[in-house]
């Protein structure tokens, strides 16, 4: 297993990603305030996922140079899209917010761990 990204560019795609996701997370958008609220997720904690995004991005281009950083980061965005996906089967919401948000960036982030850290 690397411990630098190698290839870069994935990493660099995934934390521009989570940088606009943090960016429309500041005061959600109308489909991101939409999928919150299909999961139930409360309003008091919505402004917990742009810091969230943002340290993940930050933890993506630093661990360019930073050894194992960058893999740290795409596991726990794994993680983190992992129980996105459960909040979305455990609500029901079997639509577009599961299948293309929060599985494609699960596919996303396991395509980048495994290109850029495992191959």
């Amino acid at each position: 297993m690397a411990i630098l990204p190698d290839p870069v560019w994935p990493v660099v795609a995934l934390a521009v990603i989570s940088l606009v996701d943090g960016i429309l997370c500041i005061k959600p958008v109308a489909f991101i305030a939409r999928c919150f609220d299909d999961v139930h997720w409360p309003r008091k904690y919505w402004w917990t996922m742009s810091p969230i995004k943002f340290a993940a991005a930050a933890g993506l281009i630093a661990g360019i140079c930073i050894p194992g950083l960058a893999a740290l980061t795409t596991a726990c965005l794994i993680l983190y899209f992992v129980v996105a996906a459960s909040m979305h089967i455990r609500a029901r919401d079997f639509g577009r917010n599961l299948f293309v948000n929060a599985a494609g960036m699960l596919l996303i982030c396991i395509a980048t761990g495994l290109y850029c850290f495992v191959l």
